[in-house]
C-alpha cells in the first residue's frame, strides 16, 4: 500500500505549490550553445565597438525573444483532462487517457508534452501532441503500472513545449485532482473444495429452487411450473422439472489476516519507508492478493462470497458488483495490529482464511481451509 504523506509534509507541499513560479524554463543543448554564443558576441561587440557584431547580437537576442513569445502563445488556452480505466490492478499495466483541448479561437498549439503528477512528482511517462488545431481536442494514452494496491492521488499535469526552435523547454503546472483506486494484484489460485455437509465420506446436496443446475426429475404436486423442462417433457412424454442445488450449499466467507507488528504500523501510518520489516509487509500483501483472487474465482463459479478482515467486513452476495465491493474493501484495507479483532465467521458456510506464512498472529478465527501465503 502506498505510503501516505503526514500532515506536516502535506502542508509543506501546499506551501511550495503556492510559491512555485507560473513558468519553468530549462535550457536544451541547442539553447545553451546559442546563449553562450550570444554572450560571447555581446562581450566582443562591447570591447571592439564593431557594428556587425552588434547586428549579430541583436539578431540572436531577437531569436531568443521570439522563441519565448511563441512558446507562451502555444501553451495558452490549453485544458488537459484525464480518464482512468474502470479497473486498475496492482502489477498489471493499464492505459490512462489524456485529452488536451485547445480553446484558442484561431491559433493552433504545437509540440505539446503532458506529464501526470502524482504527489507532486511527474510519472515516468509523457504524452506528446504534435499539433492541436484551434477549438479541437486531441487524445492519446500512456501505459503505466502501479506496484502496490491503494488510493493514489493525481495532483495535476505538467504541460511543456520546446516550440518553436527547441532552444528552451518551457513548462507550467495545471491542477486537477483525481483519485485512482488500485485493486490488489490477482494471482492464479485453485478454488478449495466445499466442505462435506453430512457425516461420513460423502457430500450431501440440498435441493432448492435456485443455484447451480443439479438434475431432472418428474413433476410432483406443489412444484413450481416455471421449473418445467419442456424439451425433456416433449421427448419422454412425462412432465420433467429442473432441480438446483440450494444456494446455502454455495456460500463462502473469505477471511484475510492483515495484522502487522506495531512498529511497522506506526511507520506506515507516518508515511515512512519500511526496510528491515519489508518482508512482513510483503507477506500481508500476498495474503490480500490471494484473498482477492479467491473471491474472483468463487464469484465466477456462481458462489455467494463474503469478506472478513480485521476491522472490515462485506456481507455475502453474488455477482459482478459483489466482486467490486470486495476488491474495493481489500484495496483500502489499512495496516493494523493483532489488537484489532477479526470479523466473526458464520460456521454454517464455507470459511477460507488467507494468512501470511511469516507472521503468526493471535485472534485468528477457526476456518475450514487455511491458505498460507
Amino acid at each position: 500500500m502506498p505510503a501516505r504523506p503526514g500532515p506536516a509534509r502535506s502542508r509543506w507541499r501546499r506551501a511550495l505549490r503556492r510559491l512555485r513560479p507560473p513558468r519553468r524554463l530549462s535550457f536544451t543543448r541547442e539553447g545553451r550553445w546559442l546563449t553562450f554564443l550570444a554572450v560571447a558576441i555581446g562581450v566582443a561587440a562591447i570591447n571592439t565597438g564593431n557594428n556587425l557584431l552588434y547586428l549579430i547580437l541583436a539578431w540572436l537576442l531577437s531569436f531568443i525573444i521570439a522563441s519565448g513569445v511563441l512558446s507562451e502563445v502555444t501553451m495558452r488556452g490549453l485544458v488537459v483532462r484525464r480518464r482512468p480505466p474502470p479497473q486498475i490492478f496492482a502489477g498489471q499495466p493499464f492505459l490512462m487517457e489524456i485529452s488536451v483541448e485547445n480553446q484558442k479561437a484561431g491559433l493552433a498549439s504545437f509540440s505539446i508534452e503532458v506529464e501526470d503528477l502524482v504527489d507532486g512528482r511527474p510519472l515516468d511517462k509523457k504524452c506528446y501532441f504534435l499539433k492541436i488545431p484551434p477549438g479541437r481536442t486531441q487524445r492519446t494514452s500512456y501505459r503505466h503500472t502501479f506496484a502496490r494496491r491503494g488510493l493514489y492521488r493525481f495532483d495535476g499535469f505538467r504541460i511543456a513545449t520546446r516550440f518553436p526552435f527547441t532552444l528552451f523547454r518551457k513548462s507550467r503546472d495545471a491542477d486537477e485532482l483525481t483519485e485512482v483506486l488500485v485493486y490488489p494484484r490477482l494471482v492464479g489460485v485453485s478454488r478449495p473444495p466445499p466442505r462435506p455437509r453430512a457425516r461420513g465420506a460423502g457430500t450431501s446436496h440440498r435441493i432448492g429452487r435456485r443455484g447451480e443446475f443439479f438434475g431432472l426429475r418428474e413433476w410432483r404436486q406443489g412444484d413450481d411450473r416455471r421449473g418445467i423442462h419442456w424439451r425433456s417433457t416433449a421427448r419422454t412424454g412425462r412432465v420433467m422439472v429442473r432441480e438446483h442445488e440450494d444456494e446455502l450449499e454455495r456460500q463462502v466467507t473469505i477471511a484475510v489476516d492483515s495484522a502487522l507488528p506495531a512498529r511497522v504500523v506506526r511507520a506506515l501510518v507516518a508515511g515512512e519507508r519500511v526496510r528491515e520489516d519489508g518482508p512482513a509487509v510483503d507477506a500481508v500483501e500476498r495474503a490480500i492478493s490471494h484473498a482477492a483472487s479467491l473471491a474472483s474465482a468463487y464469484l465466477e463459479a456462481g458462489w455467494a462470497v463474503g469478506l472478513a478482515a480485521r476491522g472490515a467486513q462485506v456481507p455475502r452476495a453474488s455477482g459482478r458488483a459483489q466482486l467490486t465491493r470486495i476488491l474495493r474493501e481489500l484495496a483500502l484495507l489499512p495496516p493494523v495490529t493483532d489488537e484489532v479483532a477479526m470479523a466473526e465467521l458464520d460456521p454454517r458456510h464455507d470459511r477460507v482464511l488467507c494468512v501470511p506464512a511469516e507472521l503468526p498472529a493471535a485472534g485468528r478465527p477457526p476456518a475450514d481451509h487455511v491458505v498460507p501465503c
